[in-house]
């Protein structure tokens, strides 16, 4: 039996297919476009649309969640791993009962552990499923091994864009790689996306357009579009005084646009759900989605 069905199996004795969180993966072709940002926001956003949600900053080597948080964590991913700790003891609760949990560099390393890791592991994730209804995984930038490897287990990508010429072409690069990758699906995963730091409405489903041509037209990937989140001097200032926009100034324009993008995935909620810990077991294994 392989590494792969015997995981298989873990998640099947777990009954973890009774509940599943719904993964939403946010990602960028560069860093500085608003990733986190929007990654915070759009959980504030769920939260006050009644859902629960922890957001796993799987962004190696920065804290931008923890900073826009406020919160410093006293454990995250490589604790549950190495140290016998829980996924509850894991978890920092911020703002509006957000979890948080921190990635460390933890998972990297998941690839090379053994049976017995992996089966404490994937238990611990399947608690984590009837945790949250919404899983939103931070990336990091640009097209690395590991931000694709996340890429390839979400169902759900969604990709922050801005007009800036180098965002929009690494936006694309990064798609480009995304569909050339040996285990992603156009029949299981969709990428949907979001425009930031546009002028006006216009300019972020032009943005959409152009983009969305040579997607088409070359790489033939599921691209949807999900709007677009102003220029915003509120936004600017929260981020100064690291406060979510949407907590210290709900009525702000760009407070407004990542309510209006959260309703609108809610009302997109078809795509399977997977879990956390199938998705993890398919960054392990480096099989298709089970």
């Amino acid at each position: 039996m392989d590494q792969a069905e015997q995981l298989r199996n873990i998640i099947k004795a777990g009954n973890i297919n009774q509940k599943m969180a719904r993964v939403l993966t946010v990602t960028s072709g560069k860093g500085g476009v608003g990733k986190s940002n929007t990654a915070i926001n759009l959980a504030i956003q769920f939260r006050k649309l009644g859902k629960k949600v922890i957001i796993l900053d799987a962004d190696f080597g920065l804290a931008n969640i923890e900073i826009m948080f406020g919160t410093v964590p006293k454990h995250n991913l490589c604790d549950l791993i190495y140290q016998g700790k829980s996924m509850r003891d894991i978890i920092t609760w911020g703002p509006m009962e957000i979890g948080f949990i921190s990635g460390g560099s933890g998972i990297v390393g998941m690839a090379n552990l053994s049976q017995d890791y992996l089966s404490y592991i994937i238990r611990n994730l399947a608690e984590l499923d009837s945790i949250a209804d919404i899983v939103i995984v931070d990336t990091g930038a640009g097209i690395s091994n590991a931000v694709l490897e996340f890429l390839v287990a979400s169902g759900e990508i969604l990709l922050v864009t801005t007009p800036e010429p180098t965002s929009i072409t690494d936006s694309y690069s990064l798609l480009k790689a995304l569909s050339r990758h040996p285990r992603f699906s156009t029949e299981t995963s969709q990428v949907k996306m979001i425009a930031n730091r546009v002028e006006k409405e216009e300019e972020g489903q032009n943005l959409y357009n152009k983009l969305n041509i040579v997607v088409s037209r070359y790489l033939k990937l599921p691209f949807a579009y999900l709007g677009a989140v102003p220029q915003d001097a509120q936004l600017s200032r929260a981020v100064i005084q690291q406060v979510p926009v949407s907590m210290q100034n709900p009525t702000a324009k760009s407070s407004l646009a990542y309510e209006a993008i959260a309703a609108k995935l809610m009302n997109m909620e078809s795509v399977k759900k997977r879990g956390m810990a199938a998705f993890f077991s398919h960054i392990v294994v480096g099989k298709k989605p089970m």
